[in-house]
């Protein structure tokens, strides 16, 4: 059997450890890549990245690891994608290690894991932050290492984008993978990853993960914590702390000395309980135990409030999002009945994909009047049809209307039929869908049954149209865009 062929893919922010990552993968032993692909995040991409001749320079625009990971991967071309770090150092025979993994991946197998040793400090215990860093040794589908089929990437979609922070988009993706029937696999291969230096507050703004645990919970159920090999964690806990908090603020407020006494005395014992549980692991040290004092005041109601921001974004989402299909995913050819004439839109399949990625079901509602017309048959409607799902697919759902104005059905947009029935088949309330479209049509449809719509104008949409459309978006990434709320 012929070796397995991959490249690699380093998302950055700049740090001066990707120099050493790229320096140690260029002198490592073993069958090199086909690509080294960095990714450089940074929202102004300046002073220029310090990297090999030989490496490929993409930028993603400051929209986080997982959008960098997915313009790094589309951008590859080997079956296999392997992830890397930007402050990892991949041990010396990793490109040999990492081959010999793939090998051992059956058919069936979308990604492989990576070991990850993180070194310890000498003469103490480990502090807080360095602990945290430990546990990526133990992490389940870290894409600290992880090398995925390209194949698989695309079957789910990628990254999802709405994963803004190096957090939860691994186990997200992971999740998904298996959730279609794929499996995943450890390797042996081996990376060191230091621990970053952070100041001594860290742990505080680190609880924005909870806005991700809330995205979790609503793309993958309240169970996801198991499935994605993820220990309960304190949030329950802080909950607590944060209503005892408040319940002795009332109770001064109000006067009631019992229920402030009794909210107090609940905070501070929950609160020094959290403290001991930061420190007794820790080297006690006076700074450290300072620290871990201050910032365990401060983390309950920072978890709390980051949920909450997370449960209001994650809500907000469409149960689906339904495309018009000519002049919105695919270039309008009137009467089509050619698939070889079928083009997708500039940027369709990253736009569509970002869809699914996010765990939002996808459409295709579309006025198909040529058939009434005599133009076109109902099999070459399909087939076309056919055409874009094998280019921009799949699609949970094909709605399309074959009636004239003349007819007058209930299906044909900009009645609200295709947009009912494709919801119907997706199994989700219409109202909760959007619509995105490049006609009045398209808006006036999802209006009719109380959804959302967005206009992509073209060259064939009217002014009117244009006037009158609630939502407009220059092209269909800025329209997905505005329906993930991605810079809202």
């Amino acid at each position: 059997m012929p070796k397995p062929t991959y490249d690699v893919v380093v998302p950055t922010v700049g740090r001066p450890s990707l120099e050493l990552l790229l320096e140690a993968l260029s002198a490592a032993t073993g069958p090199p890549p086909g690509q080294v692909i960095v990714v450089d995040d940074r929202a102004q991409p300046w002073p220029p990245l310090d990297v090999p001749a030989t490496a490929i320079v993409l930028r993603s625009g400051g929209r986080g690891p997982a959008a960098a990971r997915n313009r790094g991967w589309r951008a590859a071309s080997a079956p296999w994608v392997a992830f890397l770090d930007d402050d990892v150092i991949p041990a010396q025979d990793w490109p040999a290690r990492l081959v010999e993994d793939l090998g051992r991946c059956g058919p069936r197998v979308a990604g492989s894991q990576g070991r990850v040793r993180v070194p310890r400090p000498q003469g103490r215990r480990p502090t807080d932050r360095e602990r945290n860093t430990i546990g990526l040794e133990t992490a389940q589908w870290a894409t600290a290492d992880l090398a995925y089929r390209r194949r698989a990437l695309e079957a789910v979609g990628g990254f999802d984008e709405g994963f803004t922070r190096a957090y939860r988009e691994d186990a997200d993706i992971a999740l998904r993978v298996v959730a279609v029937g794929w499996q995943m696999a450890a390797g042996r291969r081996l990376v060191h990853h230091p621990v970053r230096p952070a100041p001594w507050w860290a742990s505080v703004p680190a609880q924005r993960g909870n806005a991700d645990d809330a995205r979790m919970a609503h793309k993958h159920g309240r169970a996801w914590r198991p499935a994605a090999g993820t220990s309960p964690g304190r949030f329950l806990r802080h909950v607590a702390l944060v209503a005892a908090g408040m319940a002795a603020g009332l109770g001064m407020a109000a006067g009631h000395r019992r229920l402030a006494a009794a909210g107090g005395l609940a905070w501070a014992a929950g609160t020094a309980e959290l403290v001991a549980a930061r420190v007794r692991p820790g080297p006690r040290t006076p700074g450290e135990v300072a620290a871990m004092v201050a910032t365990s005041i401060a983390v309950p109601p920072a978890a709390v409030a980051w949920r909450l921001a997370g449960e209001v974004s994650a809500r907000r989402l469409p149960d689906a999002v339904l495309f018009d299909r000519d002049g919105t995913l695919v270039h309008d050819v009137p009467y089509n009945g050619d698939p070889d004439l079928v083009r997708p839109v500039a940027g369709a399949r990253e736009a569509v994909d970002r869809v699914r990625a996010a765990g939002i079901p996808v459409g295709v509602v579309s006025n198909q009047s040529g058939v009434a017309r005599g133009l076109l048959t109902t099999e070459q409607v399909r087939a076309v049809n056919q055409r874009v799902d094998d280019l921009l697919g799949p699609f949970g759902a094909w709605s399309w209307c074959p009636h004239g104005e003349a007819d007058r059905c209930d299906c044909r947009k900009p009645r609200p039929g295709l947009v009912v029935r494709a919801a119907a088949e997706l199994g989700v309330d219409a109202r909760r869908c959007v619509v995105i479209g490049d006609i009045g049509a398209d808006v006036e449809a999802a209006r009719a049954v109380g959804a959302r719509a967005v206009l992509v104008p073209t060259r064939e949409t009217l002014a009117a149209e244009r006037d009158a459309a609630p939502e407009q978006a220059p092209d269909l990434g800025a329209a997905v865009d505005r329906v993930l709320g991605v810079g809202a």
